[in-house]
């Protein structure tokens, strides 16, 4: 785990960051759907689980930019970027009906990346232990899937003034809508380090790199 220490003084969101990190603290989440259409397919006829291959891509779009991998120690006060963040996916477990958390280090390879995050869910699956350990992943995302349901909207609640700067995302059921077939994901951001237009961002590059990894050429 590598890190930067920010410069508050030269950082380019500086009066912001104080703004919501002194005097409003709070985050901000959005709910969008994007196409998945081209992904879907893509799944299908390689044989791949869409779940994984939709966190490769949500991991590579949240490591594209610095805003993204922001991190805060409250021990020495710093506002740090990681060199890379990586994601935690969940394991469900419909005998008990809880979730056990998966940390899968992030990798640029697909290959490797997919291969990584099958494994660790594979694995996951032998216990029935909760197994939350943030203290050791400083750097993971939250990624959770909500297969049940295609929802309208999520929210995500953190304590009032907690600096929490990893991204918190969702996504749910994906459903056909005039011929494409529609996915919603919500993604949580701190106000501090992220405002609309970045958060608005991710879902752009998601379609992007969906397209991109696809093969496909459709305008968005």
């Amino acid at each position: 785990m590598n890190y930067q220490i920010i410069d508050r003084e030269h950082y380019y969101r500086k009066d912001v960051f104080r703004h919501f990190s002194e005097d409003c603290k709070c985050s901000v989440s959005m709910t969008a759907r994007i196409d998945v259409t081209a992904l879907a397919a893509w799944s299908k006829n390689t044989g791949t689980k869409f779940s994984i291959n939709f966190l490769y891509l949500l991991s590579k779009v949240l490591n594209s930019r610095e805003d993204y991998r922001m991190g805060y120690r409250w021990q020495t006060d710093e506002l740090i970027c990681y060199d890379v963040i990586n994601p935690t996916q969940y394991v469900f477990h419909e005998d008990t009906e809880t979730c056990t958390p998966v940390y899968t280090e992030y990798n640029p390879d697909y290959k490797a990346f997919y291969a990584a995050a099958l494994r660790d869910a594979e694995e996951a699956k032998k216990t029935r232990d909760y197994r939350l350990d943030p203290a050791n992943h400083p750097n993971w995302f939250d990624a959770s899937y909500l297969p049940w349901i295609s929802y309208d909207a999520l929210n995500i609640e953190l304590p009032d003034g907690y600096l929490y700067f990893a991204p918190i995302v969702n996504w749910g059921k994906y459903r056909e809508e005039n011929g494409r077939l529609l996915m919603p994901v919500s993604v949580r951001l701190n106000h501090a380090i992220a405002d609309g237009y970045l958060i608005a961002m991710v879902f752009r590059l998601l379609e992007r790199e969906i397209s991109a990894f696809t093969g496909s050429s459709e305008e968005k």
